[in-house]
This record gives C-alpha cells, sequence and structure tokens, in this order.
C-alpha cells in the first residue's frame, strides 16, 4: 500500500459523542431533541390556527421515516428545511418565510445551544496527527449542518486542525456514497489510496473508503457496532492508541 498522506475522521460517536447533551437537557429540564422539535413545530402552527400535537407527531415520525431511508438507501440527506417542508405539506400548513426560516434555524441549532461532549483524547490524538498528515472531516448531518458542526469544532480549539470538511448536507450525498471519499482525496489533492478514513459505522466508514480503495480505521469510543465481524484494516477503542495504529498502517 502506498504511504498515508491524510487522514478523515466521521463526527458522530467518532469526534463527538452522539446524544450526550441528552443528560444535560434533562438535568436543564429540557426535552429530549426528538420532542423538542415536535414542540416548536406545534407552537408556530398553533399561531396561525387550532391543530392537535397529535397530528404534528404522526406527520414528522412520517416525514423522519422518509429520510432515514433516503439517506440509508440512496445515500442522499435531505436539508432541514426540505424536511421541514414535507412535514408541513404533510399537514396541509404552511409559514410565513420569516417564521420558517426561524423554525429551521432553531433545529439547526439545537446542539450549539447545549452542546454534545468531544470524545476524551480526541484533541491530543490530533495534536499528535496533525502535521505529519493532512486532516479531514468526511460526515453525514442529519440536523445540526456543516456551519453548526464547524461551530462545534472551532469551540473545542480543534476545528483549525483540519483543511477539508465533506458535509453531507453541502454536498448532498453521504456515506457510504463513494462521491464523499472521492471528493476528499479530490480536496486534498490525493489518490483515495493514500487516505485512510476513521468512523465508528461498518457500513459508513468501512464499507465506503474500501470501495474507493482508501483504508479504514473503525472507532469504538462510544459504542462497538462490529457485531461478529469487522473488515476495517484497524480498530481502536482508546484515542490514545491512534497515532500508533496510523503508524503501523503507514509502514
Amino acid at each position: 500500500m502506498p504511504k498515508i498522506k491524510a487522514i478523515t475522521f466521521d463526527l458522530w460517536d467518532t469526534i463527538i459523542h452522539d446524544d450526550s447533551d441528552e443528560p444535560k437537557r434533562k438535568a436543564a429540564g429540557r426535552p429530549t431533541k426528538k420532542e423538542e422539535r415536535r414542540e416548536l413545530v406545534h407552537r408556530y402552527l398553533s399561531k396561525h390556527g387550532q391543530i392537535s400535537r397529535e397530528a404534528v407527531d404522526r406527520v414528522y415520525d412520517t416525514a423522519d421515516a422518509a429520510f432515514n431511508k433516503v439517506w440509508k438507501e440512496l445515500h442522499v440527506t435531505w436539508s432541514v428545511a426540505e424536511r421541514l417542508s414535507i412535514v408541513l405539506r404533510g399537514l396541509g400548513s404552511e409559514l410565513p418565510e420569516m417564521e420558517f426560516g426561524e423554525l429551521t434555524r432553531l433545529h439547526e441549532e439545537m446542539e450549539l445551544e447545549i452542546r454534545p461532549d468531544i470524545i476524551p483524547g480526541v484533541k491530543e490524538a490530533l495534536e499528535q496527527l496533525h502535521g505529519k498528515y493532512r486532516l479531514g472531516v468526511i460526515s453525514d448531518a442529519i440536523f445540526t449542518p456543516g456551519r453548526a458542526l464547524r461551530q462545534i469544532l472551532s469551540d473545542a480549539g480543534i476545528l483549525g486542525m483540519f483543511e477539508v470538511f465533506i458535509f453531507s448536507d453541502e454536498t448532498g450525498r453521504s456515506k457510504p456514497a463513494a462521491e464523499s471519499f472521492l471528493s476528499a482525496a479530490e480536496a486534498f489533492g490525493i489518490r483515495p489510496r493514500e487516505l485512510v478514513h476513521i468512523g465508528d459505522r461498518e457500513h459508513n466508514d468501512v464499507d465506503g473508503p474500501h470501495g474507493v480503495g482508501a483504508r479504514a480505521v473503525l472507532c469504538t469510543a462510544v459504542i462497538d457496532r462490529r457485531g461478529d465481524a469487522t473488515k476495517a484494516d484497524a480498530v481502536f477503542g482508546d484515542y490514545r492508541n491512534l497515532p500508533d495504529i496510523i503508524a503501523k498502517l503507514d509502514r
């Protein structure tokens, strides 16, 4: 294999501990994110007429199911605005443009208001890898868009270590689509075989990069999704071990 020139990272459960904000929300007396999204839609629509919360929940759940099918099977990520438009159409409702924009923003910035945690050891590992390798991010954006994810990384003091960002809400394509990894390699100006991708999901973060000839490292720092086996080139559960793993792969 050729020498490694660049490393890309998934974000959720690889750099950012997904749903680590939920206990913080509970401690602050706030509903879960899922519940608050539905409350927001009901609150905004209720300004313009009577609508039941049960109807909002039913249509929102249906829109979520449609999103998940398109995301997982077609590898396309609808924006939050697109998802909310589907919800409103399903309810036979609409909002003034300014209110719709505000409702969209509140969805997109929910994880900026109460932040999820960065996984322990991430910053130290990145500091060791930065300079030896070029670093990037390849991440699906489900509700929190790339602009807000950049803010989370910036406030954690690690944004500047990355030079390439492939966010699905900005590209329209999600992992494991080949375009996600080929776009990163092109942005770095390298061959896909010179890229290593790190993530927590076998299908997205191992099969995806392998499909374009890149290597893959499975992160189990938050959750071990391997099942019985993995095709990853390496596996780690502690970020202190990552620099050595990369060094071994590079040899």
